[in-house]
């Protein structure tokens, strides 16, 4: 009903327009999320570490609050859409959402030790990240060809990498630097997101429809989409491998288990995580423009799979830490961009935004029940059987999207 005729270009590889440049729209809003997210890795690095070592917060009260983290952005993804379609004024909802985020780091400054209030703040940097997303993809893609749209994700993928490998450092630095330097993280990334903030408004341009498209755009018409076969299963597999998908965390927290990392160097581990996907973002989205964006996609689980296995005890010492960041950076570098670059030839410019924001609706459930479900089994069973559990989950979801291949270009559909 809603659907282009350029569908297949949500899957496969289009070489028109594979000569064109990425849009200065795309390097503006890579800026944004550059600076954004050297202040959101900032916290994230520390937040595993001061919740179980300086708080005592079990696996399970982990699991929990790192669900809220990924998951309470469902709640107002579908929301933020629709008003960023409706009103066209993506832009603004966007910079909503950034200003939230700010304001919700300054407020880890008053936290207790009480999961409840650490839960409301994590809410509330969640609601802003739920709000900016979609109207931000959204922009990624109306400001580009469809046939690149695997680069231009890649390029914002890549810059947003840069952010989240200085925001680690920048961490370690403080910690390394101040005795007890948790409010100093803090703080530290309030003032880089207020940043972020202000070169979204001075540098990022809208993207606006016709009037005559905006009373067409409802929640009601958000989840219509879904009536589209090839966008339906788009989301329902991307929910099924979040939902296998243990989050970042988790890894970083397993990979300190095994091998008793000092807290002072805890915050380095997403540098490694990081370096991966800033080298690979952009060749891997071209490949993917060429090859097909679901290859790719599938590919970078596959290589989250030999994570969890060497995680396992498949090694040990520096190869492990080493070997499974490696293929923890190459996992998001096969998804994040990509799948989004996928779904959004399948949308009409008027819903790109309510449609991106279903996706990452369902993705954000997924992930929220895969942490709370991981965290009750580490603290039910130990870590090694939650993460057999988890990699056994994701093996057979790897396994069977190989075998039915459900997003496979439906060339000439309408």
């Amino acid at each position: 009903m809603y659907i282009a005729s350029a569908r297949e270009t949500g899957l496969e590889a289009r070489p028109d327009g594979a000569g064109r440049r990425v849009a200065g729209n795309v390097f503006a809003l890579g800026a944004v999320s550059l600076v954004t997210d050297v202040s959101s890795e900032m916290v994230t690095a520390v937040l595993p570490l001061y919740l179980v070592l300086q708080l005592g917060f079990s696996p399970l009260q982990f699991g929990i609050l790192d669900g809220l983290y990924s998951g309470v952005t469902a709640f107002v993804r579908i929301a933020g859409g629709t008003l960023a379609d409706r009103w066209q004024r993506r832009k603004l909802v966007a910079g909503l959402g950034y200003g939230i985020s700010a304001v919700a780091k300054l407020g880890l400054l008053g936290v207790t030790g009480s999961a409840t209030s650490m839960g409301l703040v994590l809410a509330a940097d969640r609601t802003g990240k739920g709000l900016r997303t979609a109207p931000r993809d959204a922009l990624i893609s109306l400001s580009s060809d469809p046939g690149t749209l695997g680069r231009a994700f890649g390029v914002h993928r890549a810059m947003d990498t840069v952010g989240a490998f200085l925001g680690p450092l920048v961490a370690f630095l403080l910690l390394w630097a101040v005795t007890g330097g948790y409010q100093a993280v803090f703080f530290v990334s309030f003032c880089v997101a207020t940043l972020g903030v202000v070169l979204l408004v001075l540098f990022v341009r809208d993207h606006r429809e016709p009037v005559d498209r905006r009373s067409s755009v409802s929640p009601r018409a958000a989840f219509g989409l879904l009536r589209d076969r090839g966008f339906r299963r788009i989301c329902g597999w991307a929910a099924l491998f979040g939902l296998a998908t243990v989050g970042d965390a988790f890894v970083y927290l397993l990979l300190q288990d095994r091998l008793s990392i000092e807290p002072a160097y805890f915050a380095v581990l997403p540098l490694g995580t990081a370096g991966i996907y800033l080298l690979l973002a952009v060749p891997l989205g071209r490949v993917a423009d060429r090859i097909g964006r679901w290859k790719v996609f599938v590919a970078g689980h596959l290589a989250l799979l030999a994570a969890y296995t060497l995680l396992l005890g498949a090694a040990d010492g520096l190869w492990l830490v080493v070997a499974s960041l490696t293929a923890h950076g190459l996992f998001y570098a096969c998804t994040d961009g990509v799948l989004m670059a996928a779904a959004g030839p399948l949308l009409p410019a008027g819903l790109r935004t309510s449609g991106l924001a279903v996706l990452q609706t369902g993705q954000a459930l997924a992930k929220l029940a895969s942490s709370v479900l991981f965290g009750a089994a580490w603290t039910l069973w130990g870590m090694r059987p939650a993460l057999y559990l988890a990699a056994g989950a994701l093996a057979v979801v790897v396994v069977a999207a190989l075998i039915v291949r459900p997003l496979r270009a439906e060339r000439g559909a309408v």
